[in-house]
C-alpha cells in the first residue's frame, strides 16, 4: 500500500487564542503540524520592556496540550529593517504608516515564508481572520472573514499570489465567539486570554512614547485653518489627521488636527466640521492587485481607509500602481501614509498607500 504523505504545516503561534485554535483545527484535520513562535521585537536594549516572553510561555503550553513541537525563530533584524525603520522614516516625514500591513507583507509572509521553505514545510498557517478562494487558472482570491467585525483582510491586502498560495487561514470561517468556544472545547490554556491591541510585535505602548525614543522632536507652529495662531506642537510626527488635541481656548469646542504643512512644519487644526477634514477624492499609489492584474477602469467597488471602518462606495479611475478614488460620500480624516483597501462582493481586490 502506498503511504499518503500528510501536508506539512508550519503554524505561526503567537500565544493568543486565535492562533491556538487555528493550530488545534489543523491537528484535528490530520495535518502534520509544527508550531513556530516568532520573536520579531526585543527591547532589552531599549527603554521599553520585552513583551514576548509571556506569550512564548503560553504558546509552549498550547503546543504541549496539542502534542506538537514548537520552534522558536528569531526575526528581530528583519522586523527592524523592513518594518520599524520604514515606520520611523514615514513618521519623521509627517506621514502616518500602518506597521501591521508592512509586517504581513515583508515579515509574516516574507521572511517567515522563506524560513518555512528552508525548513521543508509545505505551507504557513496563521490565526488571521480571512479566507481564501480558488478560481480558474490557479488564481487565489483573498476573501473577507465570516466575522465582519474581526475581518483582517485590510492588513493582508498587500500580499501577492505567490504569498497567498503558501498560506492557510484556518479560523477565517469562524466568528470570534465561536473561536472562544472551540478553545474551551479543545481545553486550550489560552481560552480566556484577552486580546493584545498594541503595535504589531511591540506591545501595548502609546505610539507617541514609542516614537519619542526614536524620532527627534521638531517643534513648530499650530495654526487654525482660519489663520489664527493656536500654539506650538512637539513635532508633526507625533500627530495624526483627525486626532483630537488639547488646546486652551476660551470656548470649549473640541479641536482636531485637520492637515499638516510639512515644508513649513506647521500643524493645522480646526473644529469638528472643518472642511479640511473631509475628502471626496484621494490619490493612492503603490497599489497591489491581489490577482496580479489591474481591473478594468472605471471600477465601481467599496473602499476601507482604516481597519473596521464600514465599507464606503466609490468609483476608481487610474492605471495599475496609481489610482484616484472618487467616493460617493466625502470621507473624514483621510490620512497620508495609511492604506486604502478595495473590496467587491466580499473579495479583497488589493490596495495602496494614500498620498
Amino acid at each position: 500500500m502506498v503511504k499518503i504523505m500528510k501536508e506539512k504545516i508550519l503554524m505561526a503561534m503567537s500565544g493568543g487564542v486565535d492562533s491556538s485554535v487555528a493550530a488545534a483545527l489543523l491537528v484535528k484535520a490530520g495535518y502534520d503540524v509544527t508550531g513556530a513562535f516568532m520573536v520579531n521585537y526585543d527591547s532589552k536594549n531599549d527603554k521599553l520592556v520585552s513583551c514576548w516572553q509571556g506569550d512564548y510561555q503560553d504558546a509552549l503550553r498550547v503546543a504541549a496540550k496539542l502534542g506538537i513541537k514548537l520552534l522558536r525563530l528569531n526575526f528581530v533584524k528583519e522586523y527592524k529593517k523592513m518594518v520599524l525603520d520604514y515606520m520611523y522614516k514615514e513618521y519623521s516625514s509627517g506621514r502616518t504608516p500602518n506597521p501591521d500591513v508592512l509586517c504581513n507583507k515583508f515579515v509574516k509572509f516574507g521572511s517567515w515564508l522563506k524560513k518555512m521553505r528552508e525548513l521543508g514545510f509545505d505551507k504557513l498557517a496563521t490565526g488571521h481572520y480571512a479566507r481564501l478562494g480558488w478560481v480558474i487558472k490557479n488564481k487565489v482570491k483573498l476573501l473577507q472573514a465570516d466575522d465582519e467585525n474581526k475581518d483582517q483582510t485590510y492588513f493582508l491586502h498587500q500580499l501577492t499570489q505567490i504569498q497567498l498560495k503558501q498560506a492557510l487561514f484556518p479560523i477565517g470561517q469562524y466568528t470570534k465567539a465561536q473561536v472562544r468556544q472551540l478553545a474551551k472545547k479543545f481545553n486550550l490554556p489560552t481560552a480566556d486570554k484577552e486580546e493584545s491591541m498594541g503595535i504589531c510585535f511591540v506591545g501595548e505602548v502609546p505610539m507617541k512614547k514609542f516614537l519619542s525614543d526614536k524620532i527627534k522632536s521638531k517643534p513648530g507652529k499650530i495654526i487654525f485653518s482660519s489663520g489664527e495662531i493656536a500654539g506650538r506642537h512637539d513635532g508633526l510626527a507625533f500627530y495624526t489627521i483627525g486626532e483630537r488635541i488639547g488646546l486652551k481656548k476660551q470656548n470649549s469646542k473640541p479641536v482636531f488636527v485637520v492637515d499638516k504643512n510639512i515644508k513649513a512644519n506647521i500643524l493645522i487644526v480646526g473644529y469638528e466640521h472643518d472642511p479640511l477634514l473631509l475628502k471626496k477624492n484621494i490619490e493612492v499609489v503603490d497599489v497591489n492587485w491581489i490577482t496580479g492584474l489591474s481591473p478594468k477602469f472605471p471600477l465601481k467597488c467599496e473602499v476601507r481607509l482604516r481597519h473596521r471602518q464600514p465599507l464606503q462606495k466609490a468609483k476608481i479611475i487610474g492605471h495599475n500602481k496609481k489610482i484616484i478614488i472618487d467616493f460617493e460620500k466625502p470621507q473624514r480624516a483621510v490620512t497620508p501614509g495609511q492604506f486604502a483597501v478595495l473590496y467587491k462582493k466580499g473579495e479583497c481586490l488589493g490596495g495602496g498607500v494614500i498620498k
